[in-house]
């Protein structure tokens, strides 16, 4: 043993403070070191450039209703009827997004009041394979209007999707027009339909149910739309103009109603939801 070694092995070094890997968030967008307790806390918006981060089903609904509101039962589908196995089984598939969150499926709908007006709010979950739309989020979404058309109150609908899902074939986009007849009796019984856009929406989502609200909003500098930029661009050989396909850019050309920021829009839903429910007869 070396004399180095020998002082080094003599000194009373501390053993290495463990810290939590999650104390630090870097926002996507400018790339700014935020304290993740912060973050959350500003309910993921970054506080130097304001980008609005993605959050699960379980903080929007959070946000959005009153306590004391209640989740409804995931409705029951045949799971992989296609049997199909791409790198993994669509069986596996489930079992691992489920693993990581509380909901069954991608679409979780709640029951309950915003401010104090009733509505059923049905939130579509990005992390849940990509928010993707397949059997269970169709009939999700139908149980949620359902429900709404039952309670007499507004349907509430956030959006947050790739699109399809592939493992489900053309049963995922059968989901599209079963879902825009939902949409129909619910104005039908002059019920208010409104959609929340989220970053992303893109896809069989936009081009159903996400775009056939009464009215449309949008949280700050979310992605909306059918196809990716990349495609559009080499198909009708183009250069698409900045912000393409983002909540501003849509809002500007009439295609969304309002972008509302995230802290403001419990007040703002109230707020329509004063304009839009039929009023009870005293």
């Amino acid at each position: 043993m070396n004399w180095l070694t020998r002082i080094r092995k003599s000194l009373p070094f501390r053993s290495k403070r463990e810290t939590p890997d999650n104390l630090w968030t870097k926002c996507p967008n400018c790339s700014e070191m935020l304290f993740t307790r912060d973050y959350e806390a500003n309910l993921s918006v970054c506080t130097r450039c304001g980008h609005h981060g993605r959050i699960g089903a379980e903080e929007r609904l959070a946000l959005l209703l009153d306590d004391g509101y209640q989740v409804l039962a995931t409705p029951e589908v045949r799971e992989d009827p296609l049997k199909f196995r791409d790198s993994k089984r669509y069986t596996d598939r489930l079992k691992q997004a489920r693993a990581k969150s509380d909901a069954n499926d991608a679409f979780t709908v709640a029951a309950g009041a915003i401010d104090g007006r009733p509505a059923v709010v049905g939130v579509q979950d990005f992390s849940f394979m990509g928010g993707s739309m397949g059997m269970a989020v169709g009939a999700a979404f139908v149980a949620g209007a359902q429900r709404a058309i039952d309670d007499r109150s507004a349907y509430i609908v956030v959006t947050a999707a790739g699109g399809a899902r592939m493992q489900e074939g053309i049963l995922s986009l059968m989901q599209m027009p079963k879902a825009t007849v939902m949409t129909r009796r619910l104005a039908e019984v002059g019920l208010p339909y409104i959609v929340l856009l989220t970053d992303p929406t893109t896809g069989g989502v936009t081009a159903s149910y996400a775009m056939l609200g009464d009215i449309h909003i949008a949280e700050p500098g979310a992605l909306i739309g059918f196809a990716g930029q990349r495609v559009i661009q080499d198909t009708i050989r183009e250069q698409l103009p900045e912000g393409f396909q983002r909540a501003e850019y849509l809002h500007k050309h009439g295609m969304v109603d309002m972008v509302v920021e995230r802290k403001d829009l419990r007040a703002t839903l109230a707020s329509l939801l004063d304009y839009l429910t039929p009023q009870k007869a005293a």
